[in-house]
Protein backbone atom coordinates (compact mmCIF):
# COMPACT_ATOMS: atom_id res chain seq x y z
CA UNK A 1 0.00 0.00 0.00
CA UNK A 2 0.78 3.51 -0.99
CA UNK A 3 1.67 5.35 2.16
CA UNK A 4 -0.43 9.06 2.01
CA UNK A 5 0.93 12.49 0.40
CA UNK A 6 1.40 14.43 3.57
CA UNK A 7 -0.22 17.83 3.83
CA UNK A 8 2.76 19.78 2.35
CA UNK A 9 3.34 17.17 -0.73
CA UNK A 10 -0.55 17.52 -1.23
CA UNK A 11 -0.19 21.35 -1.13
CA UNK A 12 2.79 21.46 -3.50
CA UNK A 13 0.48 19.22 -5.80
CA UNK A 14 -1.98 21.40 -5.78
CA UNK A 15 0.38 24.36 -6.21
CA UNK A 16 1.55 23.19 -9.59
CA UNK A 17 -1.95 21.92 -11.06
CA UNK A 18 -3.34 25.14 -10.03
CA UNK A 19 -0.76 27.40 -11.55
CA UNK A 20 -1.01 25.33 -14.90
CA UNK A 21 -5.04 25.67 -15.08
CA UNK A 22 -5.11 29.59 -14.35
CA UNK A 23 -2.54 29.88 -17.07
CA UNK A 24 -4.45 28.12 -19.53
CA UNK A 25 -7.72 29.92 -17.98
CA UNK A 26 -6.37 32.96 -19.13
CA UNK A 27 -4.74 31.64 -22.91
CA UNK A 28 -6.21 32.18 -25.73
CA UNK A 29 -6.77 29.45 -28.01
CA UNK A 30 -3.54 29.82 -29.13
CA UNK A 31 -2.13 29.35 -25.73
CA UNK A 32 -1.14 32.83 -25.27
CA UNK A 33 -1.78 35.06 -22.21
CA UNK A 34 -1.84 39.05 -21.40
CA UNK A 35 0.16 39.88 -18.31
CA UNK A 36 -2.69 41.25 -15.27
CA UNK A 37 -0.58 44.44 -14.67
CA UNK A 38 1.86 45.51 -17.53
CA UNK A 39 -0.60 43.63 -20.72
CA UNK A 40 2.24 41.87 -22.54
CA UNK A 41 1.43 39.09 -24.36
CA UNK A 42 3.06 35.37 -23.31
CA UNK A 43 2.79 31.80 -24.14
CA UNK A 44 1.17 30.18 -20.92
CA UNK A 45 4.07 28.07 -19.93
CA UNK A 46 6.12 31.41 -19.93
CA UNK A 47 4.10 32.84 -17.23
CA UNK A 48 3.46 32.82 -13.24
CA UNK A 49 0.30 32.34 -11.63
CA UNK A 50 0.42 35.66 -9.96
CA UNK A 51 -1.46 35.97 -6.34
CA UNK A 52 -2.94 39.73 -5.52
CA UNK A 53 -3.17 38.56 -1.62
CA UNK A 54 -0.43 37.07 -1.46
CA UNK A 55 0.20 33.63 -2.01
CA UNK A 56 1.24 32.49 1.41
CA UNK A 57 -2.41 33.82 3.09
CA UNK A 58 -4.14 30.02 2.39
CA UNK A 59 -7.33 31.26 2.60
CA UNK A 60 -6.91 33.12 -0.82
CA UNK A 61 -4.36 31.09 -2.09
CA UNK A 62 -6.33 28.70 -4.42
CA UNK A 63 -8.69 31.42 -5.27
CA UNK A 64 -9.17 31.70 -8.63
CA UNK A 65 -10.73 35.51 -8.25
CA UNK A 66 -7.26 35.97 -6.79
CA UNK A 67 -5.04 34.63 -9.42
CA UNK A 68 -4.53 35.27 -12.95
CA UNK A 69 -1.20 34.94 -15.48
CA UNK A 70 1.37 37.40 -14.40
CA UNK A 71 4.66 37.82 -16.54
CA UNK A 72 7.61 36.83 -14.48
CA UNK A 73 9.27 40.38 -14.44
CA UNK A 74 6.02 41.69 -12.66
CA UNK A 75 5.34 39.11 -10.34
CA UNK A 76 8.93 38.93 -9.02
CA UNK A 77 11.03 41.74 -9.83
CA UNK A 78 8.13 44.45 -9.68
CA UNK A 79 6.49 42.29 -6.34
CA UNK A 80 3.39 41.55 -8.10
CA UNK A 81 2.57 44.93 -9.13
CA UNK A 82 0.00 44.72 -6.36
CA UNK A 83 -1.37 48.59 -7.32
CA UNK A 84 -2.01 47.83 -10.58
CA UNK A 85 -3.25 44.32 -9.97
CA UNK A 86 -5.91 45.78 -7.68
CA UNK A 87 -7.11 48.40 -10.15
CA UNK A 88 -7.30 45.20 -12.99
CA UNK A 89 -9.18 43.43 -10.54
CA UNK A 90 -11.66 45.98 -9.75
CA UNK A 91 -11.96 46.83 -13.63
CA UNK A 92 -12.65 42.93 -13.71
CA UNK A 93 -15.13 41.84 -10.56
CA UNK A 94 -15.54 45.03 -8.96
CA UNK A 95 -14.37 46.91 -5.99
CA UNK A 96 -16.77 45.01 -3.87
CA UNK A 97 -15.49 41.73 -4.62
CA UNK A 98 -11.65 42.70 -4.68
CA UNK A 99 -12.85 43.91 -1.28
CA UNK A 100 -14.08 40.65 -0.09
CA UNK A 101 -11.36 38.85 -1.34
CA UNK A 102 -9.15 41.36 0.85
CA UNK A 103 -11.46 40.29 3.65
CA UNK A 104 -11.02 36.68 3.24
CA UNK A 105 -7.17 36.86 2.80
CA UNK A 106 -7.04 38.11 6.39
CA UNK A 107 -9.14 34.93 7.66
CA UNK A 108 -6.40 32.08 9.12
CA UNK A 109 -6.52 28.44 8.68
CA UNK A 110 -7.38 27.17 5.37
CA UNK A 111 -8.19 23.80 3.71
CA UNK A 112 -6.93 19.83 5.45
CA UNK A 113 -5.45 17.57 3.48
CA UNK A 114 -8.96 16.06 2.26
CA UNK A 115 -10.25 18.83 0.57
CA UNK A 116 -6.69 19.54 -0.99
CA UNK A 117 -6.88 16.28 -2.63
CA UNK A 118 -10.43 17.22 -3.92
CA UNK A 119 -9.05 20.25 -5.16
CA UNK A 120 -6.22 18.29 -7.01
CA UNK A 121 -8.69 15.92 -8.81
CA UNK A 122 -10.92 19.08 -9.43
CA UNK A 123 -8.01 21.05 -11.43
CA UNK A 124 -6.84 17.98 -12.94
CA UNK A 125 -9.90 17.29 -14.58
CA UNK A 126 -10.15 21.33 -15.24
CA UNK A 127 -6.69 21.18 -17.02
CA UNK A 128 -7.71 18.30 -18.87
CA UNK A 129 -10.42 20.25 -20.36
CA UNK A 130 -8.54 23.31 -21.42
CA UNK A 131 -5.71 21.38 -22.69
CA UNK A 132 -8.34 19.84 -24.80
CA UNK A 133 -10.20 22.93 -26.43
CA UNK A 134 -6.81 25.18 -26.46
CA UNK A 135 -3.66 24.99 -28.72
CA UNK A 136 -1.20 24.90 -25.70
CA UNK A 137 1.30 22.52 -26.67
CA UNK A 138 4.02 24.59 -28.57
CA UNK A 139 7.13 25.19 -26.59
Amino acid sequence: MKKPLSFRQLQKKLDRIFSEYIRLRDADSNGYVRCITCGKVYFWRDVDNGHYCERARFSTRFNELNCHAQCKNCNWTHEGQKMIYRKKLVELYGAQEVEKLETISQISGGDDSISLMYKILEYQQKVKVLKKIKVVNQT
